[in-house]
């Protein structure tokens, strides 16, 4: 590797050699009719022989990487140390040499600009713009050595060390180059995206341009001009003068080039340019990391997709396995973005029926997702086309569902338990290729469980009823949600039921002193060890609390935070994950409080049926509109419950396929076939089917997916996307919010007033009676958390999805759909949740989280 390397034998594969910005320069000189100002780089080879070889930078580098963002004063006093020691390093002779020559090769006349270039730079997952320093007119030999230098030592500004510790990057792994280039005469300059950096829409470029070098833009000192380009006409444009910076004719050039650009680097790109003469020169161009990925597109035609995760109440990014397994098992086509999953509804939206089809399916999931369809339908981003096939409809619309028959719950229950044991009792003899075959067959049998005419018509059954409830009993009485109430302690609901298991087993570890005492200690984290039943039984009347903790763990040990993503590691592997609810429950809650707590349900529910019913008597045509209420709750009450079995069923099926993966896992391992036993979730299904088969993996493969899952878990999914990048996250259009309050949606009856504890993370669930969970979303295994607060927000939700049911369930006023409720209200922050009209107050002062 050479020191000094001319520009243009500078290609996009060194970005070790020349950092990010020099790769992409030198990549750009290979671009049909695109200008770069001719340069050299002073490669990383020259930065590690004098920097990083240096004593003094060394003991500071090892200093600096025990340092944390919470550490700012260390940082700032760590950071300027470094930089006047880099400044102060004098250049070996034939260092200075090679630069001589490259600078007389260039021609010593005129002004030159003198460029960072570090390798953690410019990035598809971090740009790092801004980070470190470059230099504009820099004039005479010296005056380059010395801003070479200082390049060198803008790797450790405050805001560049700060940036790495934000990201994770090791300061020790991050190396600097620096680009020497020809000053260009500039009379305009300024930057392009290639992509809308509002909307993501790929198809609109933005143009900033102001007259000379563009310093002044960059710093804020003045207004640019502003262009909107969308298929090589100008669509907007703001000007800040009489005379524009740009002919529009020079805006329409400059995005052509820049969409050769984006052509030849793969993607969207966010572009430094200058003009002079009447030439445009690229001096920067960078992917824009802020944009959501799409899912690939069959056509070039417009298609819009629905977020699966928001949909399942699990928004995070899943691994590959994860995603592939939850493919196989769904009944939809779904396609891959961001490492999380959309369905394409494009068809839906070319027919009327499809339209009210998904308003009244996908659309009643949530509000936010509701308007987000409404503003699709609104600007017809999907022509109509009569006479076309919306395809099939989301489940709930339609017709009305007759009766199920009677028992049919109670059949639908054994019949799964019947099935499932059947599989686990196979799945323990297969192994190699024949292990895959065996998941694959058990998936048809789940889809066939899941997708069963009888299962669909409970379902169907119950939510008609709460539907049926709600409407008629605000027309007749003025009620509002008066099902939530009515649910309450309902048979069959195994979520719910889980809970409720876990008080009883705090009541059987409670009377024993040494257990609680390690219990606390796990939960505080001075134990770690992983080995819980274990320690437990080592204990005095430890075999007692063990035995209550295995026997909730058979029933419900295959549940995890984000448990449709099969990679995740469950509770049965790691039950440390209960140990802060379970500590939670021994201090806070009386002995027998699961028995109590759903009898005082049931109690609510049949109290509020006999006063609406009492009530309803009185009005004209009383005794219809009893007999219809009685009938619907009945109907409400037998059939709600079964609304969490389909899930817990193919929960159930995928704790067994990731068992039974893992144990393949560590076989191959122990062949040599896998570096470690997790490089499974980073493969496909089928793609680990096929290594397993022919005994080869890829994993070069396997790594680059690490990095990718690393830079989509930093992602926020939108919940519609289309084809060319627009996310559309609807919003809330009600004028019945008091000033200052989050809307959302009403889902579980109340007003509570409490401290707001934002989780993310139910192992950081240090809740307290009379808190209110605030957290992005619930899947089943927060419920043991849900026993002890007051209240619940979540920033995804409906009124049927889990944590809407089981909040109703305990009857916790719960308000869901709440736009970024997690970075909005603060931990520890006084709030009044009001879950009858779906709003969040933010109340003054916050209370001690110690």
């Amino acid at each position: 590797m050479a020191e000094i390397l001319k520009l243009a034998n500078v290609e996009r594969t060194m970005v070790e050699t020349v950092g990010g910005k020099g790769a992409h320069l030198g990549e750009l000189m290979r671009v049909g009719e695109v200008h770069v100002p001719d340069g050299f780089c002073v490669t990383t080879e020259a930065y590690q022989r004098v920097v990083a070889a240096s004593p003094v930078v060394a003991a500071s580098l090892a200093v600096l990487s025990r340092l944390t963002a919470d550490d700012r004063g260390a940082l700032a006093e760590v950071s300027a140390s470094l930089r006047h020691a880099v400044e102060s390093i004098e250049l070996p002779s034939d260092l200075v040499t090679s630069i001589a020559d490259a600078h007389v090769a260039l021609g010593e006349d005129g002004a030159y600009a003198v460029r960072s270039s570090a390798t953690a730079e410019d990035l598809p997952s971090a740009s790092f713009a801004g980070q470190q320093d470059s230099y504009l007119n820099v004039m005479g030999f010296e005056r380059i050595l010395d801003h070479i230098r200082r390049c060198w030592a803008s790797l450790f500004t405050e805001r560049a060390v700060s940036y790495r510790v934000a990201n994770n990057i090791d300061h020790g792994t991050v190396d600097m180059a620096v680009i020497v280039q020809r000053m260009v005469p500039a009379d305009a300059a300024g930057v392009l995206f290639t992509a809308d950096p509002v909307t993501s829409n790929r198809t609109i470029a933005t143009v900033e341009a102001v007259r000379g070098l563009g310093d002044s833009f960059v710093s804020g000192q003045v207004l640019a001009d502003s262009y909107t380009v969308r298929d090589g006409e100008i669509v907007s444009a703001s000007k800040t003068a009489t005379e524009p910076v740009l002919a529009e004719s020079q805006v329409v050039r400059l995005v052509e080039l820049g969409r050769r650009i984006e052509k030849h680097m793969g993607g969207p790109q966010d572009i430094e340019w200058c003009c002079a003469d009447g030439t445009f020169f690229i001096v920067q161009s960078r992917p824009i990391t802020t944009l959501y990925p799409l899912p690939p597109a069959p056509d070039d035609g417009i298609h819009v997709y629905a977020s699966v995760g928001h949909q399942q109440m699990m928004t995070d990014a899943m691994k590959p396995l994860g995603l592939s397994v939850w493919q196989l098992t769904a009944l939809r086509t779904m396609a891959e973005a961001g490492s999380r999953l959309f369905v394409d509804i494009t068809a839906m939206l070319t027919t009327p029926e499809g339209r009210t089809g998904l308003t009244r399916g996908l659309g009643a999931s949530e509000p936010l997702i509701a308007d987000a369809l409404q503003t699709v339908i609104n600007r017809d981003i999907v022509p109509l086309k009569p006479g076309s096939d919306p395809g099939p409809m989301p489940p709930g619309v339609g017709e009305a569902t007759a009766e199920p028959e009677p028992g049919a719950v109670e059949q639908l229950i054994a019949t799964a338990e019947q099935s499932i044991a059947a599989f686990r009792r196979n799945i323990r003899h297969e192994s190699g290729p024949a292990l895959f075959d065996a998941i694959l067959t058990d998936i048809g049998e789940l889809r066939r469980l899941v997708s069963d005419p009888q299962s669909m018509q409970v379902l169907m059954a119950g939510i008609e009823a709460s539907r049926t409830l709600n409407e008629t009993l605000s027309d007749w009485l003025g009620e509002t949600n008066a099902a939530d109430v009515l649910a309450q302690s309902v048979p069959h609901n195994v979520t719910a039921e889980m809970g409720l298991a876990l008080l009883d087993v705090a009541d059987a570890m409670r009377p024993h002193a040494d257990v609680v005492a390690h219990l606390n200690n796990v939960a505080s984290g001075s134990v770690t060890d992983g080995r819980l039943l274990d320690d437990l039984r080592a204990r005095a009347g430890g075999p007692d609390a063990a035995a209550a903790l295995s026997a909730f763990l058979d029933d419900y040990g295959m549940r995890c935070v984000g448990e449709i993503d099969v990679t995740r590691e469950r509770w049965d592997e790691r039950p440390e994950l209960l140990v802060p609810a379970l500590v939670a429950n021994i201090d806070n809650v009386a002995p027998g409080e699961s028995a109590r707590r759903f009898e005082h349900g049931r109690l609510q529910a049949l109290a509020k049926r006999d006063e609406v019913l009492m009530r309803l008597r009185e009005l004209p045509d009383g005794e219809r509109k009893v007999a219809e209420t009685e009938d619907a709750i009945r109907r409400l009450r037998a059939y709600t419950g079964y609304r969490e079995y389909p899930k817990y069923v193919m929960i159930n099926r995928y704790s067994e396929y990731r068992r039974a993966l893992l144990g393949e896992a560590q076989r191959q391992v122990r062949s040599g076939l896998l570096r470690q036993a997790d490089d499974i979730f980073f493969l496909r299904f089928d793609e680990l089917q096929q290594a397993v088969r022919t005994q080869q993996v890829d994993h070069v493969l396997i790594h680059r997916r690490r990095d990718e899952f690393a830079r989509d878990e930093t992602l926020t999914p939108p919940r519609l996307l289309t084809s060319v990048g627009e996310t559309i996250s609807g919003a809330y259009h009600r004028d019945d919010v008091p000033a200052g309050a989050l809307p959302g949606l009403a889902v579980s009856a109340g007003t509570v007033k409490g401290r707001a504890r934002v989780v993310s993370d139910i192992g950081d669930a240090d809740l307290e009676p009379g808190d209110i969970l605030v957290t992005a979303f619930t899947d089943p295994s927060w419920t043991p958390v849900f026993l002890g607060i007051a209240g619940l927000v979540t920033e995804v939700g409906g009124v049927m999805t889990h944590g809407a049911v089981i909040a109703r369930e305990y009857g916790l006023p719960a308000v869901v759909a709440v736009e970024n409720a997690t970075r909005l209200i603060r931990d520890g922050q006084r709030i009044r949740v009001n879950g009858t009209d779906g709003f969040v107050e933010l109340l003054e002062g916050t209370v001690s989280i110690d």
